[in-house]
C-alpha cells in the first residue's frame, strides 16, 4: 500500500505546456525493466532519425535515454509531443519523466510534495492549483516506490547528524519558518535573516521533551523572538565568504549537456580554468551555461535596488514551496540533517541574485530572477557536486561566520 500524499502547497499552481525544456535539457536514465519495455516496443534506430533509442553512458554508469546533436530526446517528435507517450501512452514513458517536475519527500507516514521550478510553467506559477494535481502526485508516488520496491523507510528526521526527532517536531518547525518567509510586511533578504537566526535559536534544543502545546509555544517564542531580534542592516560580507560563495555559485550556474550547456562541456581543463577564475572573481565570468552574456565579476557586484514586487512573489513563492515540500532536508537533499540542509536552501538566495545580475545586468536585475530561479532550481538537491564532502564544508564554514546573511542581504541590494 503506497505512502499517502498529504501535502500539496496550496501556493503553485502547474500544467504541463508543452515547452518541451525538460525534453531537451534532461538525460533521463533508464533501468533495466523500463530499457526492456523501450526494447518490447519496438523502437530502432530507423524511427528515430537514425539514432539508438538508449546508450550507455559512462558518467552516469548507467543507460540513458539518447539525444540528438541538437541536444532533443530521440523521441521527442517533429510535433513537439513524446513518440512514446503519442503512440503507447504516458504509463509506458521511463519514471523520470513522467513523475517530472513533481518531488516527493518522504515525511515518515506520507509523503510532501514540491515542484521543480526548473519548469518554466513552475517558475511562472501556470496553471492549475497543485492541490488539483492530487492524482497526479499520488501516481508519482506510486511510481517511485515501484521503483523502489516499496515505502522508503520511515526512518525520523535528524535535527542535526545523529539527533533525530519525532516527525512532528520537523513538521512544526516547517510550518514556523514558513510563517516567517509568508511575512511580506518585510523584505525578502530580511525574512531569511530571520529565518536564520530562527535556526541558530533552535538548534542547540534537543526538544525531546516537548510535544503539543509546548511545542507550540516554544516555537512561537523563537519565531517571534527571530523578528524582534534581527538588525535592519548587516555588515558586507568577507573576503573569504565572497570566495567561497563565487565557488558555489559556479556549481549552480554550470550546464554541461543539452542547448543551454556551457564551455565546461569541452572538459575538465575548460572546468579547472572556469573554478580558478571564479575563485579570483576577476575579470569576465566564464559562459558555464548558454544564458551568461558578457558580463565580468565587477558587474555582478554592482547594487541593483530592492526587488520589485513580481521578482519578490517569485522568490517568496520559490522558498516557501521548498520549505512546505521537506525539499531541503533528507532523502531529497544528499541526506542533509534538518539545519544543515536549511544553511544548504539559504545559500541558494545570494547565488539567485548574483545570476539574475549576471543573466539581466544591475539596472535590470529583476528581468533575470526567473531565469535564475530555474538555472539554481535545475541544480538543487540534484548535481552531485552539491552533495560533496566540500560543499558541506563550504556551506557550514559561511553559516559559522555568519555569511548567509551577510551574503543574502549583499545581493540583495
Amino acid at each position: 500500500m503506497p505512502l499517502p500524499v498529504r501535502s500539496l502547497p496550496v501556493i503553485q499552481n502547474w500544467d504541463c505546456h508543452s515547452c518541451t525544456n525538460c525534453c531537451r535539457t534532461y538525460h533521463v536514465r533508464v533501468n533495466e525493466v523500463e530499457r526492456e519495455r523501450l526494447k518490447s516496443q519496438g523502437w530502432t534506430a530507423a524511427d528515430l532519425g537514425g539514432y539508438e533509442p538508449v546508450v550507455w553512458d559512462t558518467q552516469l554508469g548507467q543507460y540513458r535515454l539518447n539525444h540528438t546533436p541538437t541536444g532533443a530526446c530521440v523521441f521527442l517528435g517533429a510535433d513537439d509531443r513524446c513518440r512514446i507517450h503519442a503512440t503507447f501512452g504516458e504509463a509506458t514513458k521511463p519514471t523520470a519523466c513522467q513523475v517530472f517536475p513533481f518531488v516527493l519527500a518522504p515525511a515518515g507516514d506520507h509523503w510532501r510534495v514540491g515542484v521543480r521550478f526548473a519548469c518554466p510553467s513552475a517558475a511562472a506559477n501556470r496553471g492549475r492549483p497543485l492541490a488539483e494535481h492530487a492524482a497526479g502526485a499520488r501516481r508519482a508516488a506510486e511510481l517511485i516506490e515501484a521503483d523502489a520496491k516499496g515505502p522508503p523507510p520511515t526512518e525520523l528526521p535528524a535535527l542535526q547528524a545523529g539527533k533525530p526527532v519525532p516527525w512532528p517536531v520537523a513538521v512544526r518547525l516547517l510550518e514556523a519558518i514558513d510563517e516567517l518567509l509568508a511575512d511580506t510586511d518585510f523584505p525578502l533578504e530580511r525574512r531569511i535573516r530571520q529565518v536564520l537566526a530562527f535556526a541558530a535559536t533552535c538548534q542547540p534544543t534537543s526538544f525531546a521533551a516537548l510535544t503539543g502545546d509546548s511545542l507550540d509555544d516554544f516555537v512561537e517564542v523563537m519565531a517571534a523572538a527571530a523578528v524582534e531580534e534581527t538588525p535592519d542592516a548587516v555588515a558586507k560580507p568577507e573576503w573569504v565568504g565572497r570566495t567561497i560563495f563565487r565557488q558555489v555559485a559556479a556549481i549552480y550556474a554550470r550546464k554541461d549537456h543539452g542547448p543551454e550547456a556551457g564551455v565546461a562541456k569541452r572538459g575538465r581543463l575548460t572546468r579547472i580554468r572556469a573554478a580558478w577564475r571564479f575563485a579570483l572573481g576577476r575579470g569576465a565570468i566564464p559562459k558555464l551555461h548558454a544564458k551568461i552574456p558578457d558580463r565580468t565579476f565587477a558587474d555582478a557586484e554592482k547594487p541593483a535596488g530592492r526587488l520589485g514586487p513580481d521578482a519578490d512573489a517569485l522568490l517568496t513563492r520559490y522558498y516557501r514551496v521548498k520549505v512546505q515540500s521537506g525539499q531541503f532536508f533528507g532523502r531529497t537533499n544528499y541526506g542533509f540533517p534538518f539545519w544543515a540542509g536549511l544553511d544548504s536552501l539559504v545559500l541558494t538566495v545570494p547565488v539567485i541574485l548574483w545570476l539574475a545580475r549576471v543573466f539581466a545586468g544591475s539596472d535590470a536585475r529583476d528581468s533575470g530572477v526567473e531565469a535564475a530561479v530555474r538555472v539554481v532550481d535545475d541544480s538543487f538537491g540534484y548535481h552531485p557536486l552539491l552533495g560533496s564532502a566540500r560543499q558541506a564544508w563550504a556551506t557550514r564554514t559561511l553559516a559559522d561566520r555568519g555569511e548567509l546573511a551577510r551574503l543574502a542581504a549583499w545581493y540583495a541590494q
